[in-house]
Order: C-alpha cells, then sequence, then structure tokens
C-alpha cells in the first residue's frame, strides 16, 4: 500500500497587522546578520508601531501618508513565513515599487524564497488593481534575489551604482566658488521647469517605466506636513536648488541634499543635470559642499545611472568611492486589463441611437447627375500636308 503524502501546508496572505510587527523586526534582523548590511527596516517599523493608529486611519482615505507602510505578510500553520513591502513610485499610482521581500527560509517546513516570494509578488499584481508597471532594486551580488525577479517577469531597465565622498574631498570642493549665477530655490511654481529637465534626462524607455507627470514634482499641504514630521523625527534638513538657463526658459540642473544634523547618518543627496549641459556636474557639486560646511562632517551618498556616463566619469576623478551597484528592474502587468465589453463589434447602435433611425425607406430621387450628364464628345480632325492647322474661332471657342 503507497504511503500517502501529507497535504502541503496552505499559505494566507494578508494585509500586515500590528501583532505581525515583532516578527518582522525578527525576520529583518535575520537578514541584517546574514548579509551584514544595516538594515533600515527596523528604523520604519519602529515609526510604523509608533503611529500605529494614526497611519490606520489615514489608510481610509486618500492621502499621502496611507501608503506610509503598506505591506502583506504570508501566514503558514498560522506562523508567518514571509513579508513584502511596496509603495506607489508616482503621484498617479500606476507604477509600484517592490521594496522589500523577506522570507523565513530556517524555519522548519517552511517555503523557499523563490516559492513564497512568488506567491507574495503574485498576489500585489493582482491586489494592487492601480499598478501598471513595477519596479525593484536588486544588488548585483544578491543571485538568489535576481533569480527571484527574473522568474516572475522582471527585466533589466537600468544599472545604478553608489558613490561615497569623503569629507576631505567635501573640503576641497568647498573651497572654490561655483559658478551658478542663475541658482533658484525649488518651489511649487517651478514644477513644470523641473518635469521637463526629468523627461529629459533619461531615455525614453526610462521615462515611458517611470510615467512621472507635473503633480509628480508638486508638494501638497498633507505631503509637507508629513515630510516635516519625518524630517523631525529623523534629525534631517533638506536643502534643494536649480539652476535657470534664461535663453531656452529651462531648468537645465538640479539638487536636493538631505543633510544629517547630528551627525549619526550620512548626508544624501539627488542630482538631475541635463544632457547638454554636463559642465554643471562640477558647479553643481562644489555648491552642494558648501552647503555641508554648515553641518557636521559626514561623508555624502548619492547614485548615478549607466546612461550617466559623464556623472560617473568626474566621479572618478574627485576620488569618489563606488559603495553598491544594482540593477533597476521593471515588470509590466498590462495583462490584467481584460478586453472592454466596449468594443465597436459590441455596440448595437441601432438600439442606442432609437432616434436617429429613419422612420421609412428612403425615395429615390428623380434625377441622377452621374447618368444624365452626357459624356465628353472628341472632335477628330485631319491635317492635310502643306496646310497650316486652323485657329480656333471664337464661335468654336464659345461653343
Amino acid at each position: 500500500m503507497a504511503a500517502s503524502v501529507p497535504p502541503t501546508p496552505i499559505v494566507n496572505i494578508r494585509p500586515i497587522q500590528y501583532r505581525d510587527l515583532e516578527d518582522v523586526a525578527r525576520l529583518a534582523q535575520e537578514e541584517g546578520n546574514e548579509s551584514g548590511n544595516i538594515v533600515d527596516l527596523g528604523q520604519q517599523l519602529q515609526q510604523f508601531r509608533r503611529w500605529y493608529g494614526l497611519l490606520k486611519c489615514f489608510s481610509w482615505f486618500p492621502n499621502p501618508l496611507r501608503d506610509f507602510f503598506s505591506a502583506y505578510v504570508a501566514e503558514q500553520n498560522n506562523q508567518l513565513r514571509g513579508i513584502i513591502r511596496v509603495s506607489p513610485f508616482n503621484r498617479t499610482r500606476s507604477t509600484w515599487r517592490v521594496d522589500r521581500v523577506l522570507v523565513d527560509q530556517a524555519a522548519q517546513g517552511g517555503a523557499s524564497l523563490s516559492d513564497l516570494g512568488s506567491q507574495l509578488l503574485r498576489h500585489c499584481f493582482q491586489a494592487i488593481w492601480e499598478a501598471r508597471t513595477w519596479l525593484v532594486e536588486v544588488n548585483v551580488n544578491d543571485k538568489d534575489t535576481l533569480s527571484l525577479y527574473r522568474q516572475n517577469g522582471f527585466q533589466t531597465l537600468a544599472h545604478l551604482t553608489y558613490w561615497t565622498i569623503s569629507g576631505e574631498t567635501l573640503q576641497a570642493l568647498a573651497d572654490r566658488e561655483p559658478d551658478l549665477p542663475n541658482l533658484l530655490p525649488v518651489s511649487n511654481a517651478d514644477a513644470s521647469l523641473l518635469y521637463q529637465l526629468d523627461t529629459q534626462s533619461m531615455p525614453s524607455f526610462v521615462r515611458q517605466v517611470y510615467d512621472r507627470h507635473l503633480a509628480d514634482f508638486k508638494v501638497g499641504l498633507l505631503s509637507a506636513v508629513g515630510t516635516g514630521l519625518n524630517r523631525w523625527l529623523r534629525h534631517v534638513d533638506e536643502v534643494s536648488g536649480y539652476v535657470f538657463e534664461p535663453q531656452r526658459k529651462a531648468a537645465i540642473g538640479y539638487f536636493r541634499l538631505q543633510l544629517c544634523r547630528d551627525g549619526s547618518q550620512p548626508h544624501m543627496a539627488q542630482l538631475t543635470v541635463h544632457p547638454a549641459y554636463t559642465w554643471l556636474y562640477p558647479e553643481l557639486l562644489a555648491q552642494m559642499a558648501r552647503v555641508t560646511k554648515e553641518f557636521p562632517a559626514q561623508v555624502l551618498q548619492l547614485a548615478s545611472t549607466d546612461y550617466q556616463p559623464e556623472r560617473e566619469e568626474f566621479l572618478e576623478q574627485i576620488g569618489a568611492t563606488r559603495t553598491e551597484h544594482t540593477l533597476m528592474m521593471s515588470r509590466s502587468v498590462w495583462h490584467k486589463i481584460r478586453e472592454s465589453k466596449f468594443s465597436l463589434e459590441a455596440l448595437q447602435l441601432a438600439e442606442m441611437l432609437q432616434g436617429l433611425q429613419p422612420a421609412r425607406k428612403p425615395v429615390p430621387g428623380r434625377f441622377s447627375f452621374a447618368e444624365n450628364v452626357p459624356p465628353p464628345k472628341l472632335e477628330i480632325r485631319e491635317i492635310r500636308e502643306g496646310s497650316q492647322p486652323r485657329s480656333e474661332s471664337a464661335e468654336d471657342s464659345a461653343r
């Protein structure tokens, strides 16, 4: 008699709850110990636990804070086996990003990263109906995670390199005066200029995936309050500016700095330069270095993509250090949009447009111009030898 195979435990995937935070923190701690990297998920969990009641109320209506910690957990045998955290990438919520996938592979009878991670990803693809494109950023050395995303249809979009500029290099850059005569502060009135700069600084296939609009460069009231609260909790200040070209009436360079007031974490920078004005790289780096002099000495971190070779060349010249190399991957889920029932073949125009139907059959008219107009007559004349052709008389022309 053949031995019966024990049934596979059913995996239940649901939104995260307050009682799951301790298990999620344990998973994050284990992953950080194995990889040797600092996991920022722990700090986000602490903030989520502190403001859980308020964030839960915010999740009931549209606002910038409703997706502060959007996550789904996988349960198996009433135990947490995995978690996936996602967030919207743009304001229209057409592109979403996978922030983290954690699976407890050490548990007895637990599923692997490939199996349980794929179930978590597919659940997000189906549950978040707004998402038409998904983004994920993976370290090139994380082979298991890369295999998971490639198995689920993600393809390479761009290569990203993270750089670290030391405090000594920042001091050397701050000694020179930057040549930026049209450096202006950023406000909501400049959203159209920043949107044009962002679209012109990246290839078309990347721009299509990001799907940014004018609203992505404006800051609303609730968003400003939430950002200010986050800065206060993290002891961070923000400084931003852009370079205006008066002849073209366009922005040609933009930077944003997140500066740590107590020196507990490195400064973060975002830099965007128009491809036709690559000479702005040293000028903007010098301006950012001068801003960091007012804060505790700390390194500056920024990223560059493979479609911006001039930035990487400049960072190598000033002695910046490569700290991480990642892949930006994307996946389209347009297959979720089924065929619409309102196609032209399904439309019953006779039933919809009753008022435009003729009351009786049309009666043909008496005259048809196509039948009554005689064909043009061709006159053939014989021209004798030695005679001159007769000129057209007034009577012939009148005829």
